[in-house]
């Protein structure tokens, strides 16, 4: 939740998901991270197209903070991230500030039962 939280600093710094979507549309990625905020299926990416999307700094930063190791981290969120995005952008835009929190707490709540 870190890395799409735009008050969270903790992974990726302050971007939130629009730094998100805005690393990976400079990667070229731009219709894949679309896809995930859009209602069509979502496009996959591979570990090391978010690797180059998000940067070793970054995946480091989450790999510590997930408890998993630095290599399996592009993997871990190549699996979870597109339907996150999609899960907090049910109306097909990014949300921002108290409405991208809100979004994000009431994703986690949902994991939490």
């Amino acid at each position: 939740m870190s890395l799409l939280s735009s008050k969270d600093t903790s992974v990726g710094g302050a971007g939130g998901l629009g730094g998100l979507i805005q690393a990976f549309q400079s990667q070229g990625l731009g219709d894949a991270v679309a896809s995930w905020v859009g209602g069509g299926p979502n496009q996959p990416v591979s570990p090391s197209q978010m690797t180059s999307a998000l940067g070793p700094e970054t995946l480091s930063q989450f790999a510590a903070k997930a408890g998993i190791g630095a290599g399996d981290a592009g993997s871990v969120l190549a699996a979870l991230l597109p339907t996150l995005v999609n899960q907090i952008t049910p109306q097909g835009k990014a949300p921002e500030g108290d409405a991208l929190e809100g979004a994000l707490g009431s994703l986690l709540s949902g994991f939490m039962r």
